[in-house]
């Protein structure tokens, strides 16, 4: 094959180490190939990339690995033009596996040109990532934290969590709180309802009855502690993250006038593409980069209905969950309707895909045109349907010979 980059290196990389293979031109012709292992220690990495200078080498290649490319990536981005990879990629083509036949077929493959980088975002989107993604940690760390203590209280008899709206609500934490400092009358526990929880107080007194001791005192109230202080993480992280976001507060406004997007998902948004379209070709490459595109399969003529892509799962997951809040607008909007429709047919999972899908497009648009949302109507799609129903029974009766006029109703 042609050799379309002269200078390369293939690095497969470990946790504890990474083989590298540098591919040079030879003196009398043809390839010289030179393969070392190093340390992923930040001494080791400076030694790999100043060996590579001085071989001349001008791209290297690596393969996604974890989170383990991270340091060689950051090591040699400033000085090489170096290509994250998708395993997929290289893997889909067999061959002997092996750290030094790894390294060295990532540098056949990246000098031939049958390699395509991934997009990696610039320092600054790096540390929003970082940001962001702990934030959707924590939150799932107090999800799980408060789906224990409903187990731990139903262990008990207690059923709260059958009445109230949450375990976390302020009348719900001052009957835990009596609880596990030895309150066990149900009356007394329930008139510690506040606000609209007052109207449930006969049913919370039959929930709050059952055999709640000191066991699960100890354990509710290590539970609960633990909710608080991630609570309180939470409210740090936000702090942090309305800083770093500052200098992106017109997109972050703008990506707010879509429905079902706020303030989380416009930042997640943005911290996941960097908020510069440019990168990516159409809004159909930029869905297929996040996994909310629809997958395709055809043989003999027939098309096969598969799974989405694997992609950015930090960015489906939310833009899945702006589909959620969507769905329950009730047709208020296009993507409303768009949400009811396609449940009816397809089933919810797959219609909070397809509307996340729209949000994705919607967002490349706006941040690529800079201007808001700009919705279509809930009646959109009914009408589009209509119209290309009339086409296509004009289009058959002319087939038959006829000449249609339309006279519509007034």
């Amino acid at each position: 094959m042609e050799v379309l980059y002269e200078r390369v290196a293939g690095l497969d990389i470990g946790k504890k180490t990474l083989t590298v293979c540098v591919r040079t031109p030879a003196p009398g012709g043809g390839r010289r190939t030179q393969t070392r292992t190093f340390s992923t220690m930040t001494r080791s990495l400076q030694v790999m990339r100043d060996w590579l200078l001085e071989s001349g080498v001008t791209n290297a290649a690596m393969e996604s690995t974890s989170t383990y490319w991270k340091g060689a990536f950051y090591c040699l981005e400033e000085v090489l033009e170096v290509w994250l990879i998708n395993a997929a990629h290289i893997k889909a083509i067999s061959r002997r596996k092996t750290d030094v036949k790894d390294s060295e077929w990532i540098a056949q493959l990246l000098e031939c040109g049958l390699l395509r980088p991934s997009f990696v975002p610039p320092p600054d989107i790096r540390r929003l990532r970082m940001l962001t993604r702990y934030r959707v940690q924590l939150m799932a760390d107090r999800t799980r934290e408060i789906t224990r203590l409903e187990l731990m209280l139903e262990d008990a008899s207690i059923k709260v969590s059958s009445v109230a709206a949450s375990l976390t609500s302020v009348s719900a934490r001052a009957m835990l709180a009596a609880l596990i400092s030895g309150e066990d009358d149900p009356r007394v526990l329930a008139e510690l309802a506040k606000g609209k929880m007052r109207r449930k107080i006969p049913a919370l007194t039959e929930a709050l009855t059952g055999h709640f001791d000191a066991g699960h005192a100890q354990l509710a109230r290590s539970m609960l502690s633990r909710i608080s202080s991630v609570e309180a993480a939470l409210a740090e992280l936000n702090v942090v993250l309305a800083q770093a976001f500052a200098p992106f507060a017109h997109q972050l406004e703008l990506l707010q006038t879509i429905p079902g997007v706020g303030e989380k998902v416009a930042q997640v948004i943005i911290a996941e593409t960097g908020g510069d379209m440019s990168r990516f070709p159409t809004p159909d490459h930029l869905a297929s980069w996040a996994g909310v595109s629809p997958g395709t399969r055809e043989s003999a003529g027939k098309r096969y209905p598969v799974r989405p892509p694997h992609g950015n799962k930090w960015l489906a997951a939310m833009l899945v969950e702006a589909a959620g809040s969507v769905g329950r607008m009730k047709g208020a909007n296009y993507l409303a309707a768009q949400h009811a429709r396609l449940t009816s047919r397809r089933g919810m999972a797959r219609a909070q895909v397809a509307v996340g899908h729209s949000i994705l497009v919607s967002a490349y648009w706006m941040l690529t045109r800079d201007e808001p949302y700009r919705d279509l109507g809930p009646e959109w799609l009914a009408r589009r349907n209509d119209e290309g129903h009339a086409r296509r029974l004009i289009a058959e009766l002319e087939r038959l010979g006829h000449t249609v006029v339309l006279d519509p109703v007034a």
